[in-house]
Protein backbone atom coordinates (compact mmCIF):
# COMPACT_ATOMS: atom_id res chain seq x y z
CA UNK A 1 0.00 0.00 0.00
CA UNK A 2 1.31 3.93 -0.44
CA UNK A 3 1.55 6.20 1.38
CA UNK A 4 -0.31 8.24 -1.10
CA UNK A 5 -3.29 5.21 -0.86
CA UNK A 6 -2.99 6.17 2.88
CA UNK A 7 -3.28 9.84 2.35
CA UNK A 8 -6.25 9.19 0.33
CA UNK A 9 -7.99 6.83 2.39
CA UNK A 10 -8.56 9.55 4.93
CA UNK A 11 -7.32 7.46 7.82
CA UNK A 12 -5.03 10.04 8.45
CA UNK A 13 -4.62 11.44 11.38
CA UNK A 14 -7.62 9.14 13.10
CA UNK A 15 -7.88 6.70 15.14
CA UNK A 16 -9.96 4.15 13.48
CA UNK A 17 -12.24 2.27 15.49
CA UNK A 18 -12.63 -2.01 15.21
CA UNK A 19 -15.09 -4.10 16.59
CA UNK A 20 -15.16 -5.70 20.24
CA UNK A 21 -13.13 -8.41 20.94
CA UNK A 22 -14.49 -10.74 23.53
CA UNK A 23 -12.80 -11.89 26.57
CA UNK A 24 -12.83 -14.92 28.54
CA UNK A 25 -15.58 -13.98 31.39
CA UNK A 26 -17.86 -12.11 29.17
CA UNK A 27 -16.20 -8.35 29.61
CA UNK A 28 -16.04 -7.08 26.22
CA UNK A 29 -12.45 -4.75 25.57
CA UNK A 30 -12.20 -2.29 22.69
CA UNK A 31 -9.39 -2.20 20.81
CA UNK A 32 -8.95 1.15 18.43
CA UNK A 33 -6.38 1.52 15.45
CA UNK A 34 -4.11 4.15 15.98
CA UNK A 35 -3.20 5.93 11.95
CA UNK A 36 -1.12 8.62 11.26
CA UNK A 37 0.33 10.32 7.59
CA UNK A 38 2.91 12.13 10.33
CA UNK A 39 4.55 8.77 10.87
CA UNK A 40 5.62 5.79 8.22
CA UNK A 41 2.44 3.59 7.17
CA UNK A 42 2.56 -0.09 8.75
CA UNK A 43 4.08 -1.70 5.69
CA UNK A 44 2.66 -5.43 6.94
CA UNK A 45 -0.94 -6.35 8.39
CA UNK A 46 0.08 -4.69 11.86
CA UNK A 47 -0.93 -1.05 12.88
CA UNK A 48 1.33 1.85 13.59
CA UNK A 49 -0.26 1.88 17.66
CA UNK A 50 -3.55 0.00 19.33
CA UNK A 51 -5.38 1.40 22.26
CA UNK A 52 -6.62 -0.58 24.79
CA UNK A 53 -7.73 -0.29 28.03
CA UNK A 54 -6.07 3.06 28.78
CA UNK A 55 -2.97 2.04 27.17
CA UNK A 56 -0.93 2.74 23.69
CA UNK A 57 0.78 0.33 22.22
CA UNK A 58 2.94 1.28 19.66
CA UNK A 59 4.37 -1.05 16.96
CA UNK A 60 7.93 -0.63 16.18
CA UNK A 61 8.48 2.55 14.33
CA UNK A 62 11.51 2.71 11.94
CA UNK A 63 13.71 5.82 11.67
CA UNK A 64 12.15 6.87 7.92
CA UNK A 65 11.11 10.23 6.82
CA UNK A 66 7.32 9.71 6.43
CA UNK A 67 7.04 11.98 3.76
CA UNK A 68 9.73 10.14 1.15
CA UNK A 69 9.45 7.15 2.59
CA UNK A 70 13.16 7.04 3.11
CA UNK A 71 15.64 6.60 6.18
CA UNK A 72 18.87 8.27 6.40
CA UNK A 73 22.09 6.79 6.71
CA UNK A 74 23.44 7.66 10.25
CA UNK A 75 22.41 5.86 13.57
CA UNK A 76 21.66 9.29 15.38
CA UNK A 77 19.50 10.46 12.02
CA UNK A 78 17.53 7.71 12.62
CA UNK A 79 17.23 7.56 16.05
CA UNK A 80 15.83 11.26 15.50
CA UNK A 81 13.28 10.09 13.40
CA UNK A 82 12.31 7.02 15.11
CA UNK A 83 11.53 9.26 18.23
CA UNK A 84 10.29 12.12 16.03
CA UNK A 85 7.65 9.08 14.41
CA UNK A 86 6.90 7.49 17.52
CA UNK A 87 5.49 10.58 19.07
CA UNK A 88 3.52 11.50 16.22
CA UNK A 89 1.89 8.52 16.71
CA UNK A 90 1.94 8.81 20.41
CA UNK A 91 0.14 12.30 19.68
CA UNK A 92 -2.35 11.16 17.21
CA UNK A 93 -3.39 8.51 20.16
CA UNK A 94 -3.77 11.13 23.06
CA UNK A 95 -0.92 10.15 24.39
CA UNK A 96 2.64 11.33 24.56
CA UNK A 97 6.21 10.70 25.33
CA UNK A 98 5.86 11.88 28.40
CA UNK A 99 3.28 9.25 29.06
CA UNK A 100 5.31 6.35 28.05
CA UNK A 101 6.49 3.59 30.04
CA UNK A 102 8.27 0.87 28.45
CA UNK A 103 9.98 1.11 24.90
CA UNK A 104 12.33 -1.63 23.40
CA UNK A 105 14.59 -0.44 21.05
CA UNK A 106 15.76 -2.76 18.51
CA UNK A 107 18.93 -2.01 16.81
CA UNK A 108 21.40 -3.13 14.34
CA UNK A 109 25.04 -2.63 16.17
CA UNK A 110 25.96 -2.52 19.59
CA UNK A 111 29.00 -0.24 19.00
CA UNK A 112 25.71 2.25 18.52
CA UNK A 113 24.35 2.06 22.07
CA UNK A 114 25.93 5.33 23.04
CA UNK A 115 25.04 7.17 20.28
CA UNK A 116 21.56 5.88 20.32
CA UNK A 117 21.29 6.60 24.38
CA UNK A 118 22.79 10.75 23.73
CA UNK A 119 19.82 10.80 21.34
CA UNK A 120 17.15 9.16 23.23
CA UNK A 121 17.65 10.62 26.59
CA UNK A 122 16.53 14.26 25.26
CA UNK A 123 13.18 12.90 24.08
CA UNK A 124 12.58 10.94 27.36
CA UNK A 125 10.86 12.31 30.79
CA UNK A 126 11.84 12.10 33.87
CA UNK A 127 12.05 9.38 35.18
CA UNK A 128 12.63 7.87 32.02
CA UNK A 129 10.33 4.94 31.17
CA UNK A 130 11.67 1.13 31.79
CA UNK A 131 13.15 -0.23 28.89
CA UNK A 132 15.28 -3.05 26.93
CA UNK A 133 17.30 -2.41 24.01
CA UNK A 134 18.66 -5.71 22.05
CA UNK A 135 21.00 -4.98 20.03
CA UNK A 136 22.66 -6.69 16.56
CA UNK A 137 18.77 -7.13 15.17
CA UNK A 138 18.88 -7.53 11.36
CA UNK A 139 16.33 -4.58 10.97
CA UNK A 140 14.27 -4.75 7.85
CA UNK A 141 15.58 -2.38 4.59
CA UNK A 142 18.60 -2.50 6.46
CA UNK A 143 17.18 0.08 9.10
CA UNK A 144 19.52 1.04 11.97
CA UNK A 145 17.27 1.36 14.40
CA UNK A 146 13.19 0.44 15.42
CA UNK A 147 11.58 1.46 18.75
CA UNK A 148 8.15 -0.10 20.28
CA UNK A 149 6.22 1.75 23.10
CA UNK A 150 3.54 1.12 25.75
CA UNK A 151 2.48 4.75 26.78
CA UNK A 152 -0.81 5.35 29.20
CA UNK A 153 -3.66 7.26 27.87
CA UNK A 154 -3.07 11.02 29.33
CA UNK A 155 -5.63 11.86 32.22
CA UNK A 156 -7.91 15.13 31.96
Amino acid sequence: MSLNHILQSGCAGKIRYRRPHERTGGSVMIRQAVSTDSAPYAIGPYSQAIVANGFVFCSGTPGIDPVTGVAPDGVEEQTELALRNLDAILTAAGASLATLVKTTIFYANVDDFAAINAVYARYMPDPPPARSAPANVNLPRNLLISIDAIAVLASG
